[in-house]
C-alpha cells in the first residue's frame, strides 16, 4: 500500500490540507489527491493592514489546525508537514502563534521562504508530461506575493518574489514601485528567446475552469482580458451569482487577473499553461521522496 502524506499550506488567503500519495498511471508517477480541505482563513487580511494576527483570528487559526490534525489522523498518514507563506512571513506575532498551535495540536508550522516555496512547487514539475529542456518560466500568484522563476536547460537561472498579491491589492498595499520592479525584473531576466509560461495558484485554476479551456490547453491573454472586463465592474455578490464563485474567491479573482495580465504583457506572452499543481502537491511529493 502506498504511504499517505498530509500537506498543509497556510497562505495569505486560505489554509489548505491535502491528503495525498504517489501513485502511478502507465508507469508515470503523479500526486494522487485522496482528500482536500480548504478553509478561507485569510490571515493576510489583518497582517497586511496591522502587521499582526488578532486574538480572534489566532483562535480561528488554532481551530483550523485542530481540524486538519483530526483529518490527518483519520487517514492514518505517515508524515505531515505544514508550511506558511507570505502573511506569516510578515506577521510580527507569527512565531508566538506557531508555538500556541504546536502546544494545542502538535503540528509544527514552518514559515518558509519564497525560495523554499518555489523549490517545493517546482519539484512536482518533474511529474508532469511536459518538455522541461526548453526555456520556461513559472508565475505563482498568491494572496501575499507573486513568485516568478525562470528555467533554462532544465535549471533555474533566475527567481524573484514580489510583494504583489491578491489580498495585498484588496488592502491597497501594493505600491506603483512594486509594479515597476516586476516589469523591470522581467525585462532584465527573460531573454528575447521565447519561454513557455506556466501559471500556478488557486486563482489561475479557477480562471482556466471558468473560461472552459480543455485540461491541457493553455489559457489565452485574449480570453483573460475579456473575463477581466466582465468581472471587474461587478460586485462580489454578482460575481458569486453569475460565475458560481465562493466569497473568498469572488473578491480576489479580479486582482489575480490583473497580476497575470501585467506579467503576460511584460513577457509579450499570448498564452499560459495551467498544470493545476500547487504548494500542497509539492509538499506531498517532497515527503514521499524523503520517506521512500
Amino acid at each position: 500500500m502506498p504511504k499517505k502524506y498530509a500537506a498543509i499550506d497556510i497562505g495569505s488567503n486560505a489554509a489548505r490540507l491535502l491528503i495525498g500519495e504517489i501513485a502511478k498511471e502507465n508507469g508515470h508517477p503523479y500526486v494522487k489527491k485522496i482528500s482536500y480541505t480548504r478553509l478561507p482563513l485569510r490571515l493576510g487580511g489583518e497582517v497586511f493592514d496591522s502587521g499582526e494576527i488578532s486574538i480572534q483570528k489566532a483562535e480561528d487559526f488554532i481551530k483550523t489546525m485542530k481540524a486538519f490534525s483530526l483529518i490527518a489522523d483519520i487517514f492514518n498518514v505517515s508524515a505531515i508537514r505544514a508550511c506558511a507563506t507570505s502573511a506569516m512571513r510578515d506577521a510580527k506575532n507569527g512565531p508566538e502563534i506557531i508555538q500556541q498551535i504546536k502546544r494545542n495540536t502538535g503540528i509544527e508550522i514552518e514559515i518558509i521562504s519564497g525560495d523554499e516555496e518555489a523549490r517545493l512547487i517546482f519539484g512536482t514539475f518533474a511529474l508532469l508530461d511536459i518538455e522541461l529542456s526548453k526555456p520556461y518560466l513559472v508565475i505563482d500568484v498568491g494572496g501575499g506575493s507573486t513568485e516568478i522563476n525562470v528555467f533554462e536547460h532544465g535549471k533555474r537561472v533566475a527567481a524573484k518574489s514580489f510583494d504583489i498579491g491578491t489580498v495585498r491589492m484588496l488592502k491597497n498595499k501594493v505600491e506603483k514601485d512594486h509594479w515597476r520592479e516586476l516589469k523591470l525584473w522581467i525585462k532584465e531576466h527573460v531573454e528575447d528567446n521565447p519561454h513557455l509560461v506556466y501559471a500556478t495558484g488557486g486563482n489561475i485554476n479557477k480562471i482556466h475552469k471558468i473560461l472552459g479551456f480543455k485540461e491541457k490547453a493553455p489559457v489565452t491573454l485574449r480570453a483573460m482580458n475579456k473575463l477581466y472586463k466582465e468581472l471587474e465592474p461587478l460586485s462580489v455578490g454578482q460575481r458569486m451569482d453569475l460565475f458560481q464563485l465562493k466569497p473568498d474567491r469572488a473578491d480576489v479573482i479580479v486582482p489575480a487577473l490583473e497580476i497575470f495580465r501585467v506579467c503576460m504583457n511584460a513577457l509579450n506572452c499570448k498564452e499560459m499553461y495551467v498544470p493545476k499543481i500547487g504548494l500542497s502537491d509539492g509538499i506531498v511529493y517532497d515527503l514521499h521522496k524523503k520517506k521512500a
